[in-house]
């Protein structure tokens, strides 16, 4: 059975975006994996595995993209966790409609 959108992004996009928020709190605002699990809602292990990459494997190098999750990051770090459905919704979009998410959908059929 093919799947759907949603399971691609389900599976690979989402992990991905959380994935480049968690680092660019830590690489480009500072935050430490404690601080980041606390304004994503997660824990400081989900944290240390986003950016060991044991979750969210898949490489997003679209630089429109990549500047948009930090925008993302900088809004969730500003505004608390309210803007992290949002932004995350945002985000998906936008990948959406990348050529990257063509190779998430080939490399989810060929597994």
């Amino acid at each position: 059975m093919k799947r759907t959108t949603c399971e691609y992004m389900m599976w690979n996009g989402l992990p991905a975006i959380r994935r480049g928020i968690a680092e660019s709190m830590v690489k480009d605002f500072g935050l430490n994996q404690r601080e980041v699990a606390k304004k994503l809602g997660i824990t400081p292990a989900a944290v240390c595995q986003y950016l060991s990459r044991k979750r969210g494997r898949f490489k997003i190098s679209d630089e429109y993209v990549l500047a948009e999750i930090r925008n993302s990051a900088q809004k969730i770090i500003e505004n608390g966790g309210d803007y992290i459905n949002s932004e995350t919704c945002r985000i998906c979009k936008i990948l959406r409609s990348t050529p990257e998410f063509a190779l998430i959908c080939k490399i989810c059929d060929e597994r």
